[in-house]
């Protein structure tokens, strides 16, 4: 506890040092916290993507770039291809949808390119969402007018069951919100399928259906033996199995993963260069103090803790203030980008800058700082008392 109470005098003495230092810590910690927490969470929101799908076929006009599933660019499917698909050996249904992001509603404030919007068949609603619920008082469309909401979106517009708002010319009524976390749902849009086709295309003779179908299978199949039939007997489709799905978006959560562990290490480095000369300086001034330390019988590891835990204190103090911005730097990002507002995220704050990352932060930053401290504590034990003393007093 003393040692404690000096380090803090200590680092008083030195205000404008200290602060620096602490300054130093924190800009790398806010780098750190808000460059980590948008690619966590853009990772999981693509991992995410994937569970909708899981051990079904995702068929595809081919060239479509798909991300786990869900086609971004690409074209679209004609009416007779669902028949063909439903025809293969080992099929047991095959649902077209038509999936379309950065989908806008008409309102004072403009949806977010994140958003997504899907168009799916009349009763075929669990295809896309499983078994997840409505929130109560709701209910699937029955007729094309209606929809069903994600609760970002319905909670950013004021939006509740019954509600009607306005998108490309089109009244709509929402006949539900669905009552799920899943980051996809909570902007999602889920329209019938021909109103989905009527807003996107109002103008265009509609001979296609959709850019993508999800397939299922009879039991005792795989994925693959089905998928190698559909390439092979419907042509111009994709079949795209779970494994298949994975493997095309991997890399690129690889990349990303890497690019932020590369910055991590590299903030870290120099964090550690940063403390390790601050501390080095306080030494070279405080020679004295520690030769009469020692000349009194203080123990070398006394000496030591004191150099130790002084930085670890500035490491802690600086990691703290920089969680703090960091976090709201993270936010504020994605709102901006997104287009949501900042309340929406303050009130999710932890799904986007998750307690784990927190901790694994906090626990680095503080570890880095008793690494790069140990340099210059060493160098304070070795101070030679007789030459400090002959030459201070």
């Amino acid at each position: 506890m003393r040692i404690t109470v000096m380090c803090f005098r200590n680092l008083l003495r030195r205000r404008l040092r200290t602060t620096l230092c602490i300054f130093g810590i924190s800009l790398a910690t806010v780098f750190i916290v808000a460059i980590g927490a948008t690619t966590s969470h853009y990772t999981n929101v693509i991992r995410d993507m994937n569970i909708f799908f899981a051990g079904k076929i995702v068929a595809v006009p081919e060239g479509a770039m798909v991300v786990q599933g869900f086609p971004v660019v690409g074209g679209n499917i004609p009416e007779n291809i669902v028949e063909e698909l439903s025809q293969v050996e080992g099929v047991s249904t095959a649902v077209p949808m038509l999936v379309r992001f950065g989908y806008q509603i008409e309102t004072v404030v403009q949806l977010a390119p994140s958003n997504i919007t899907v168009g799916v068949p009349y009763g075929n609603w669990s295809t896309l969402v499983g078994r997840i619920p409505l929130e109560s008082g709701g209910k699937w469309p029955s007729v094309n007018d209606e929809v069903v909401l994600g609760q970002s979106i319905a909670r950013q517009y004021g939006l509740e069951v019954g509600a009607t708002f306005r998108a490309k010319d089109v009244n709509l009524t929402v006949s539900g919100i669905l009552d799920s976390r899943s980051a996809l749902l909570l902007r999602s849009i889920i329209v019938p399928l021909d109103m989905a086709r009527e807003l996107h295309y109002p103008n265009l003779e509609v001979n296609w259906i959709g850019n993508m179908v999800v397939v299922t299978f009879d039991p005792g199949l795989s994925e693959e033996q089905v998928a190698e039939k559909i390439r092979t007997e419907v042509l111009g489709i994709e079949a795209l199995t779970t494994d298949l799905r994975n493997e095309i978006v991997e890399p690129l959560l690889s990349d990303i993963e890497t690019w932020n562990s590369g910055i991590t290490t590299v903030l870290y480095a120099l964090s550690m260069v940063l403390i390790t000369l601050v501390a080095m300086i306080n030494i070279s001034e405080r020679r004295r103090d520690f030769a009469t330390l020692d000349a009194i019988g203080a123990p070398k590891q006394t000496i030591f803790r004191i150099v130790v835990t002084e930085i670890m204190v500035m490491g802690l103090i600086g990691c703290i203030i920089g969680v703090v911005v960091g976090s709201f730097s993270a936010i504020l990002f994605a709102s901006l980008y997104t287009e949501i507002p900042l309340s929406l995220f303050l009130a999710h704050i932890s799904e986007i800058v998750s307690p784990w990352l927190i901790i694994r932060v906090l626990v680095s930053t503080v570890a880095v700082a008793g690494v790069a401290g140990m340099i210059p504590a060493v160098a304070a034990t070795r101070v030679n008392i007789a030459a400090e003393l002959r030459s201070e007093y």
